[in-house]
């Protein structure tokens, strides 16, 4: 056995171990995998469908055309691109179609719970090659739409990206349609947490009211890490030339030859998300994600907005002066991973934030309901009694030392070792695919 072999082994055991919480994260079916393993990886496909630059793409050709027809048929779109490498790709190539240098662009903020690339400052393309207008929400973490509309009339950007990695609620595609569209706004929606929910139908689609759709296509979708841009009749009707302005800037713009392995993935992906089981998938991460967060707020942790209405739902550990690094790090060595993240007017640094972001896809992939949720909330809670009196140092300079310290502190923690003992007992009853 190689080492990678090794590698893999290890990875694949923890990944059967252990509680995937992580929202963005889910498991791919074993269709889906050996797609994205197959032969399709050795060719090279510059270029679209009957115009490649290179000859021996009649199959890569069919691959690329499949999957694209998938997507405008569950999505209900005039045109998808399936080339995006992945979503922060995606997105730079929106915004240079559509954007030029300079001009404004309008997005939520990270510590709010939107993506880095919908224009946060100064360390990311869209905070450097555009001028980013960003909205937060209010204490409570809840979005004002009346405020949104308020800066966006004021700040007229030419495009409004919107969509959410930290967001347990419905977002309003409706409204934000009607305010881009009072500015002549380009309306671009990021679904790409949510886009599995909405195929299913148990999350409102954007379609009708934006310009432009952008997703990756795991996390609920359940396909491999790639991604896709999808024009809207909308679109066309409000750029007539917008399907091929993006396309130019996906390839040559910003890419070369498309991952064909990766597109057969995503095909696959979307083939199982036709299947009626796909839908009640769907319905369950939902329920599973209300449970845990009732759960959860019952026994006393605060939840950002008050609860879920989706996959996932982000703890404020403000109220327990914890840190999001020490609850992550304690929670992965009881065997559940979720990941530390910024709340609503987090006083602290992204990297040293103030929440814990977890939710339920992967593990209702694995099949688990309602009863499991409750086991794991329970887990949960237990974890942060346990860790409650440990505090990050105040001195910036300290805080890294003082992780390092308690992550090999932890190792060897005998409450959170026969947490994980249980928790792999469950996962032993709830096999990944």
């Amino acid at each position: 056995m190689t080492q990678i072999s090794e590698l893999i082994k290890a990875e694949e055991k923890r990944q059967k171990e252990t509680l995937m919480m992580i929202p963005s994260e889910n498991y791919a079916s074993k269709a889906v995998r050996e797609a994205v393993g197959s032969v399709l990886m050795n060719k090279y496909s510059e270029g679209y469908p009957g115009k490649r630059y290179y000859q021996g793409n009649k199959v890569a050709d069919q691959v690329e055309i499949l999957a694209q027809d998938l997507a405008k048929k569950l999505f209900g779109v005039e045109h998808v691109n399936v080339q995006p490498y992945s979503g922060s790709p995606a997105n730079a190539e929106v915004f240079f179609a559509l954007v030029n240098p300079g001009e404004k662009i309008m997005g939520l903020k990270l510590s709010s719970g939107g993506h880095l690339t919908h224009g946060h400052p100064d360390i990311t393309f869209s905070g450097k090659f555009f001028k980013s207008v960003q909205f937060g929400t209010k204490d409570d973490g809840v979005i004002d739409y009346d405020e949104v509309e308020k800066i966006a009339k004021k700040e007229k950007p030419k495009l409004m990206i919107i969509g959410t990695t930290a967001y347990p609620l419905i977002l309003d595609w409706k409204r934000l349609g009607e305010i881009a569209d009072a500015i002549g706004a380009y309306l671009v929606a990021d679904i790409s947490h949510i886009a599995g929910l909405i195929i299913a139908g148990v999350y409102p689609s954007p379609v009708a009211f934006a310009h432009v759709v952008t997703t990756t296509t795991h996390k609920t979708l359940r396909g491999p890490r790639g991604a896709m841009i999808m024009v809207t009749k909308k679109g066309i009707k409000k750029d007539s030339e917008i399907s091929d302005k993006i396309d130019r800037a996906v390839f040559p713009g910003l890419q070369g030859g498309p991952h064909n392995n990766t597109t057969a993935g995503i095909a696959q992906a979307l083939s199982e998300a036709e299947e009626p089981e796909f839908k009640k998938y769907a319905e369950q991460i939902v329920k599973n994600a209300k449970v845990l967060a009732e759960e959860l707020q019952k026994r006393g942790l605060t939840l950002v907005t008050g609860g879920t209405e989706c996959h996932l739902m982000v703890i404020d550990l403000r109220p327990l002066v914890l840190s999001g690094n020490i609850v992550a790090e304690a929670l992965e060595a009881a065997g559940i991973v979720t990941n530390r993240n910024s709340v609503p007017n987090d006083f602290m640094p992204p990297f040293y934030p103030s929440g814990i972001r977890l939710g339920t896809p992967g593990v209702t992939t694995r099949g688990m309901k309602e009863p499991q949720m409750k086991i794991i909330a329970d887990w949960i809670l237990k974890v942060v009694d346990h860790v409650k009196n440990e505090k990050l140092p105040e001195e910036k300079n300290e805080r890294a030392k003082f992780i390092k310290y308690f992550r090999e502190k932890i190792a060897e923690d005998k409450f959170l070792k026969d947490i994980a003992s249980e928790v792999k007992l469950l996962c032993k009853k709830f096999p990944t695919p």
